[in-house]
């Protein structure tokens, strides 16, 4: 079972904020009373002694530490790691990436209910959403398509709003082919499998207001909209903008090579 873990650190640093705010408002001032000379108290009691009990000084010192995790990682940067090779050439499994939380307005953590506009999602981005079949995981992919667009996908061709979207070959590097594709203002690659006469998941898609069409760079291996539908506003994470480590498993060691921007 997957831990929610955003659910998981709100509840934390609101029990320890209300701990240490009770402690701060009521139970100090108890203790203190307790352990005065003219209270008439034989013996204290376990915590009277003016003494902090146990739960308090844990939530004294890890209510900051939380708050200023949950802060960092609702509104301003998350980092990531990509598990699957969807979005090769341009992102690899093992790339540790960060991730701009506030590029497309601020967000409630859990809820994902935007309370600041800042922006809105442009066509070429690379978007952390979550997975609108579920809800709760993470995917990444490439914004294709903006609200109101026609994209149409034909033998391995992007058409937005009838248009083909410019690209050059690269290489053949069998099986793949790689490519580089002008979306908007995002010039990247992609790749294409060999000897498929057709690409995968082809179709015309109208993409509805207030929702997104995602797509894999690494085309014929990337489960996206093309198949499961438009991403959203709501499940919108943020804008993957940087690269800043790679370390594909426990068995090898971390590398610094690919630490870059995102394109």
């Amino acid at each position: 079972m997957d831990i929610n873990f955003p659910l998981v650190l709100v509840v934390l640093t609101f029990a320890t904020g209300a701990v240490w705010l009770a402690d701060i408002l009521v139970l100090k001032k108890r203790r203190l009373a307790s352990a005065s000379p003219d209270s008439g108290a034989d013996a204290p009691a376990a915590g009277e002694d003016g003494n902090e009990p146990w739960l308090v000084d844990i939530s004294r010192s890890f209510f900051p530490v939380l708050a200023i995790v949950l802060v960092l990682r609702s509104f301003l940067i998350e980092p990531f790691q990509i598990p699957s090779g969807s979005m090769l050439p341009t992102l690899e499994v093992g790339d540790f990436i960060l991730v701009n939380k506030y590029a497309y307005g601020l967000r409630l953590p859990v809820a994902g209910t935007k309370i600041v506009e800042m922006g809105d999602p442009e066509r070429g981005d690379v978007m952390v959403f979550r997975y609108p079949e579920d809800g709760s995981t993470n995917y990444i992919k490439r914004v294709v398509g903006l609200p109101g667009d026609h994209i149409r996908y034909r033998n391995k061709q992007l058409f937005i709003n009838d248009e083909p979207v410019p690209r050059e070959f690269v290489a053949r590097l069998p099986p793949l082919e790689r490519w580089r594709e002008q979306l908007g203002d995002v010039e990247h690659d992609l790749y294409l499998t060999m000897n498929r006469l057709n690409g995968s998941g082809e179709g015309e898609w109208i993409v509805p207001l207030g929702h997104y069409f995602v797509m894999g760079d690494n085309r014929d291996n990337s489960n996206d909209s093309r198949f499961w539908g438009t991403v959203p506003d709501d499940m919108v994470v943020g804008k993957a903008f940087a690269i800043w480590m790679h370390w594909k498993s426990l068995t090898s060691l971390p590398s610094f090579d690919r630490v870059g921007g995102i394109q």
